[in-house]
């Protein structure tokens, strides 16, 4: 399979990059900057996951398209931003296209609550990104051309080990016996590629968790 992956520097995007490659996929990596460290054997392009037109360019071609896309602080709209241009590309060129957005519009099961209004699991500094990837799933849900796919994570995502094993869920927050909602990066890339290569949420959002 050939995958495209935006924001391919970043945590997410550099382990995703890794877990496909060590499953025999060809990886490019669409960075702004091509001096930034990159996992060994993946292509590079060099692009602007906010516009549309170079979005589309850069995805034809490919089988799937993964964006793992974060905005600088201070600067959280232009996740949305970025969001649809990269739906406007997935749409022209028909390639599909997965979106590692955030865990604000998951419900939380004790509560009833979006993930967004409650202060256990967004701390006040990071409302502003929160609120940016609600805004993010709402576009995807108006999407009515992309072939799309949203993945929430968990409220903890950090780097750590891959066991290769994950929880999947659909709108719900997914704790444990500890109310702790949490995964490694290394176990997010497993279940990104999982979905790429066995497609289950087309169209829709899920979650996983440790």
């Amino acid at each position: 399979m050939r995958i495209i992956i935006f924001g391919a520097a970043g945590m997410v995007g550099s382990r995703t990059a890794v877990e496909a490659l060590a499953r025999g996929h060809e990886v490019t990596a669409v960075v702004r900057d091509p001096n930034r460290e990159l996992p060994q054997g993946v292509g590079i392009e060099v692009g602007d996951a906010g516009d549309p037109a170079a979005a589309a360019r850069l995805i034809e071609g490919h089988d799937a398209a993964v964006s793992a896309v974060r905005a600088p602080v201070g600067q959280e709209a232009l996740q949305v931003d970025a969001t649809a241009a990269l739906l406007k590309g997935a749409a022209v060129s028909g390639v599909r296209l997965l979106i590692v957005g955030g865990a604000a519009t998951l419900r939380v099961p004790d509560s009833g609550k979006a993930v967004l209004d409650d202060p256990r699991y967004i701390a006040e500094e990071w409302r502003a990104v929160a609120e940016a990837s609600a805004a993010q799933h709402r576009r995807c849900i108006e999407e009515r051309e992309a072939d799309w796919t949203y993945l929430s994570p968990p409220a903890m995502l950090a780097p750590g080990a891959r066991t290769g094993a994950y929880r999947l869920g659909r709108d719900d927050l997914l704790t444990d016996a500890a109310g702790i909602s949490r995964i490694s990066a290394e176990d997010l890339a497993v279940a990104i590629v999982d979905e790429l290569e066995h497609p289950k949420h087309r169209r829709t959002r899920f979650t996983v968790a440790a």
